[in-house]
């Protein structure tokens, strides 16, 4: 039996056991995660549904160490204390989320929150993750300082090098935190530079948070900070003042 025949046969097993519309988590594929279709042909075959690509995503994110952080953080949960910053910073991400399958495919189709240290960055971008994933859309999580020590650490073999620096490159949504986060090398600008370039080329969007101004972006390499703000003209939020970090006055 071939790989197709096999899971068309599990498709149609499930659709036989569970014929009165049970819940399923993604009930598009009713869980078996391959959607079948007929070819232009006539032919019928087999595609890989997107919740995979999520259930691929939120696994990252388990890894990475944000998963109790990733679940608690939300828009309804992201206090503003009447800040009229963290208001437009909370409304930007919002918006950002309901217009993202009309922009996704366009020059402008991200978002960029930077500036002050505690003042909800990661969570803006979390919420805005968590959101796009109950949609179906993938996002992968990209722990900048900790992402970029693990590809540096495999910089000399060409094929561990490609599955790391794809994973981010190649992603649906890569959402970006701690952006310039340490020290930087020319091996970091490098990295930077194929990941970004790729996804500029690519009209694939990207999600950020980082303590860097757009100054200081342009100052590490203007080609890369200048691909950034171009893709995120719009959604670019800057937070200034200590009173914004929620750790020193919550």
């Amino acid at each position: 039996m071939t790989g197709l025949e096999s899971t068309l046969r599990r498709i149609k097993e499930n659709i036989s056991v569970n014929p009165e519309k049970p819940h399923y988590e993604c009930p598009e594929c009713r869980d078996t995660g391959f959607i079948q279709f007929t070819t232009d042909e006539g032919r019928i075959s087999v595609r890989e549904c997107s919740c995979q690509a999520v259930k691929q995503s939120k696994q990252l994110m388990e890894q990475s160490g944000i998963s109790r952080e990733f679940n608690s953080k939300g828009f309804k949960n992201f206090d503003t204390k009447n800040i009229p910053q963290l208001i437009i910073a909370k409304r930007k991400a919002i918006n950002y989320f309901k217009e993202f399958k009309d922009v996704e495919q366009t020059r402008n189709n991200s978002i960029m929150f930077c500036g002050q240290v505690g003042s909800g960055k990661t969570h803006l971008g979390v919420a805005i993750s968590r959101s796009l994933m109950s949609k179906n859309i993938a996002v992968i999580y990209m722990a900048y300082r900790n992402a970029i020590t693990k590809i540096k650490q495999v910089l000399i073999d060409s094929t561990d090098y490609y599955h790391e620096i794809s994973r981010y490159s190649q992603a649906r949504v890569l959402y970006i935190d701690d952006f310039l986060k340490g020290k930087v090398t020319e091996a970091d600008v490098n990295i930077v530079y194929e990941i970004v370039n790729y996804r500029y080329m690519n009209n694939l969007p990207l999600i950020i948070s980082t303590e860097k101004s757009l100054d200081e972006i342009i100052t590490f390499d203007e080609a890369i900070g200048s691909r950034i703000i171009e893709m995120c003209r719009g959604n670019i939020v800057h937070l200034q003042g200590k009173e914004l970090n929620h750790r020193l006055y919550s």
